[in-house]
């Protein structure tokens, strides 16, 4: 994925010509799972099912779920990218 692509998903409503209809469907799923995952409803459920098969659903959550964490451990411990911490801090 090229820079301008990483970048077009801040405005994705601007963007959406980028993606496929796969693609959006995706990240539409990603953004519910990590906002409210309770909210994955029926409609968008029967989408999923029809870009992905069960096995690439759970995958694709599995993903999800796995970059959440890593996010919000960074975020607890407060981890910033090339930023140094003092021993004990």
């Amino acid at each position: 994925m090229d820079e301008a692509l990483l970048d077009a998903l801040y405005h994705i409503d601007q963007n959406r010509h980028l993606f496929t209809e796969r693609e959006l469907i995706a990240l539409r799923y990603a953004e519910i799972v990590t906002t409210s995952a309770r909210d994955v409803d029926e409609e968008l459920w029967d989408e999923l099912q029809s870009y992905f098969d069960d096995g690439e659903i759970v995958e694709l959550t599995t993903v999800i779920g796995i970059f959440n964490f890593f996010n919000r451990f960074a975020d607890a411990l407060k981890l910033d990218e090339g930023q140094e911490r003092a021993p004990g801090k």
